[in-house]
């Protein structure tokens, strides 16, 4: 049955869980946006104030893993004040962080503005935030609306970069700051109005459910909540298999193609904004790939798809160096599509066994899974810069992130699911498959 249809209030209305998941996909895609533009503001950064780009990858580094460290405790957050509330002070607080870092005048206040503020904001709407939707309001299609929702903030991408990029060639990087703050600010009101706590809010019930759930009481406590649940998970191989491969995950996506594919194209002499644009083109088809792997997510073992999804990125990584010219040639444009095709395909496996492991508890987890892809990521933006600072190229982090992924395709493999009658009653505590 079609999954807009089915479920619908005596076939009047789709079910609320729908409109719920698209409240929260607007919510991601804002907050998407600000993800790129570390990779458009290096040189007019290092132009105006003659910051190195170590010293401007230092700032996405710190809100690269404030926005990894914060969502398992925004998860939490919103067992305890709900959804709608830690979104809206979210969303607040990634626009403050955007203005004033346009009247920043040193690196550390760039960092702090940046790093901090929009790094808290962005990571308190991100892919946990994606996982506690899911989680609360479907119980059929999960994979699916995962691989949406982990899709928008590559769709925020895709819709804001080229146009960000433009306004910052002709009217300079302020300008494009004022817009991504507005944004956000707007967003609040429209969210408030659709997005809901709980099915029982509305008096629904969850997306496949055959019986009403009640809701739970409030969560106290969501600091210690957040910690013991990576203190439970910490004892289980299967976490840090998960973590090690997440790391990886984000050191090849977030880490060094938002930050450095920019600059790394602009010294082969392409101009900044088709290197944007290709960026935005990897948001396309990262689209359709997250979608398609949340589809197979709910047909296929996770474990299996991550490791082909590794494995395929690294290959695309390790061969870059030898796609990059002044002007898009027919093989850039093949990397483009298979590499958005894998980029965040990822995401749904991820949470899929998140949840499989950690019944109850699945968005806290994988908000701690997602930490280690934020470090991961925050690694390879600081990393990349100042290799290129030492090298003058980008081409020795394009190799060992290629090397690292097929790192991550074995720790994927290397993850003992639960057996299927035992994936209703907890999770299993074995790391290693020994078969």
């Amino acid at each position: 049955m079609d999954a807009l249809t089915s479920q619908t209030h005596r076939g009047r209305l789709p079910h609320r869980a729908w409109w719920v998941a698209a409240a929260a996909l607007l919510v991601i895609i804002v907050a998407g946006s600000f993800s790129t533009l570390p990779g458009l503001l290096t040189g007019p950064l290092h132009g105006e104030f003659g910051w190195s780009r170590g010293s401007i990858g230092l700032a996405a580094s710190v809100n690269m893993v404030l926005h990894g460290l914060t969502a398992p405790f925004a998860a939490a957050l919103m067992d305890r004040f709900g959804i709608r509330r830690v979104v809206a002070v979210a969303l607040l607080v990634i626009a403050s962080g955007a203005g004033l870092t346009t009247v920043m005048a040193a690196a550390w206040q760039f960092t702090l503005y940046w790093g901090v503020l929009v790094g808290l904001g962005t990571g308190s709407v991100a892919t946990a935030f994606g996982a506690t939707v899911t989680q609360r309001w479907f119980v059929r299609r999960r994979g699916l609306v995962t691989g949406v929702l982990a899709s928008g903030s590559v769709f925020g991408q895709m819709v804001f970069l080229p146009a960000l990029s433009w306004v910052v060639d002709r009217h300079g990087w302020r300008p494009s700051l004022v817009t991504l703050a507005l944004g956000a600010c707007a967003t609040v009101p429209l969210m408030w109005l659709v997005l809901r706590d709980h099915p029982a809010d509305v008096g629904r019930e969850p997306y496949g459910a055959d019986r009403h759930v009640p809701r739970p009481a409030p969560a106290a406590g969501a600091g210690r909540r957040a910690v013991a649940v990576l203190r439970d998970a910490a004892r289980t191989g299967p976490f840090w298999l998960m973590a090690g491969a997440f790391a990886v995950c984000g050191a090849s996506t977030n880490g060094i193609m938002w930050t450095h594919f920019t600059p790394a194209a602009h010294d082969h002499g392409m101009p900044a904004t088709t290197a944007s644009s290709l960026l935005a083109a990897i948001g396309f088809f990262n689209v359709v790939g997250t979608v398609a792997s949340g589809w197979a997510t709910d047909r296929h073992d996770p474990r299996r798809l991550l490791a082909l999804f590794f494995a395929l990125r690294g290959l695309l990584l390790v061969f870059l160096p030898l796609l990059m010219s002044a002007t898009v040639q027919p093989s850039m444009i093949a990397f483009v599509v298979l590499f958005g095709l894998l980029d965040l395909a990822t995401v749904p496996p991820v949470v899929a066994l998140c949840r499989e492991f950690h019944p109850g508890a699945g968005a806290v987890a994988f908000g701690w899974v997602s930490a280690a892809h934020q470090a991961g990521a925050a690694l390879a933006a600081y990393g990349g810069g100042a290799a290129r600072d030492a090298f003058g190229t980008y081409a020795p982090v394009w190799m060992a992130l290629g090397a690292l992924c097929a790192g991550a395709a074995l720790l994927s493999l290397l993850v003992r699911r639960t057996a299927p009658a035992d994936r209703a009653t907890g999770p299993c505590l074995t790391a290693v498959d020994r078969r």
